[in-house]
């Protein structure tokens, strides 16, 4: 299949022993799929930083000295739905995968979350952002572990919504399930904060010329203009944006989802000043940077995302609760495993998975430094405010999930 590992270059074989005789292994092991963009405007946040990030949970779970015998394979699922749902198909019908993790953009995530459910499999999603996920496509074999688009929307939108000059928006989305859940997320916290939506504009995903969408939100004379897009999109309009004036004018611009990896490529000249939600950042604290010291060596140099920490704290929490109920056979008892067990690891710390399958931690309000403000490469984020855990998510009884009672 175009785009998938060969099995040897992708697998991490960690050990020959058995799970231990109490276990019911369905073929004595377990097999950990990465699903994710591995060549195209992602790939830099996920990609091959997320094949690794699981392998080293694996790693740091010590599962050979455990004598559990684990595998890790990964594909490339093209941000396409047809594609990610073929590789699933094939991993969990032919190749025996257990669990299938990161799912960067909505698209395959929600494809694969139907899979899941479908074959009785594990879906633990990283990637993908829209809160569908823990609303209206909830299931019994699924997580979403990092961010949502109502945790950024709630973050970045209450932020400026709050303020005087950040009143009235305009949207310049990417035309597809993502860009409009966060476009969707976003304007409910500006009016609810006594806002109003001007306009939006949709633009093909993924875009190159964001000219003529950038004319129309300059246009419009709104105080912020939200960008509902991510990776190349969200660098590309934000570079245009640059060339138009558009923030020398007096407009602001809402980064709604960025990643590291799009500040390393935009440039603290450019970027510098922009306020935006994350989960994790790799200079955070003292364990965040560990992992980033272990990980850039390995990802060229590169610092993780808060996708790949998802990755791997994703993964570490599936092992833990294979452990706990030993099997990894029926996805529904492993995800009900692990929403009874909370979750703790060197990344985020203590946390707890609801009914509703939505990963619960602290997000954080970040602004991007100015160029004489950085200390050294990849030293980009100064923190603004913590959004604690209790107010960083949707209240579960607004998402209209039905598996809550």
């Amino acid at each position: 299949m175009r785009g998938t590992f060969k099995a040897a270059a992708a697998a991490a074989l960690l050990s020959a022993g058995s799970f231990g005789a109490q276990a019911q292994m369905t073929d004595g092991v377990i097999k950990i799929g990465v699903l994710t963009d591995m060549s195209g405007l992602y790939a830099d946040f996920t990609g091959q930083g997320s094949v690794w990030s699981a392998r080293k949970a694996v790693e740091d779970f010590g599962a050979a000295a455990k004598g559990i015998k684990v595998e890790v394979i990964g594909a490339d699922h093209q941000n396409k739905a047809d594609i990610s749902s073929n590789i699933a198909r094939q991993w969990f019908d032919v190749d025996k995968v257990d669990v299938i993790v990161d799912l960067v953009s909505t698209t395959t995530a929600l494809a694969v979350n139907s899979i899941g459910r479908e074959k009785n499999k594990v879906v633990l999603v990283s990637g993908a952002a829209t809160s569908d996920l823990t609303g209206s496509q909830c299931s019994p074999n699924s997580i979403h572990w990092v961010y949502d688009t109502w945790s950024l929307a709630n973050g970045t939108g209450n932020a400026l919504a709050k303020t005087a000059d950040g009143k009235s928006w305009f949207f310049v989305t990417a035309d597809y399930a993502f860009g409009h859940a966060l476009e969707r997320d976003t304007s409910a916290v500006v009016e609810k904060n006594g806002g109003k939506v001007l306009g939006k504009v949709r633009h093909p995903f993924p875009g190159q010329d964001f000219s003529s969408f950038l004319l129309q939100a300059q246009a419009s004379k709104a105080q912020v203009i939200g960008l509902a897009n991510a990776g190349g999109d969200t660098t590309n309009a934000i570079k245009q944006a640059a060339e138009f004036g558009i923030v020398q004018g007096g407009q602001k611009l809402a980064s709604l989802l960025i990643f590291i990896s799009d500040i390393h490529s935009l440039g603290l000249k450019t970027a510098q000043g922009l306020t935006f939600t994350e989960a994790w950042y790799w200079d955070l604290n003292d364990n965040n940077r560990a992992y980033a010291k272990e990980f850039a060596p390995a990802n060229k140099g590169v610092q993780p995302s808060m996708v790949h920490a998802g990755v791997y704290s994703s993964v570490l929490h599936y092992l833990k609760a294979v452990t706990a109920l030993g099997s990894d056979g029926d996805g529904a008892k492993v995800i009900s495993k692990m929403k009874e067990m909370p979750t703790e690891d060197r990344l985020f710390g203590k946390g707890v998975v609801r009914q509703d399958g939505r990963k619960i931690h602290d997000m954080y309000l970040f602004q991007v430094k100015k160029p004489e403000e950085s200390k050294g490469p990849w030293d980009y984020y100064k923190l603004a405010s913590t959004i604690p855990a209790s107010e960083a998510f949707r209240p579960i009884e607004q998402g209209g999930c039905p598996l809550v009672k």
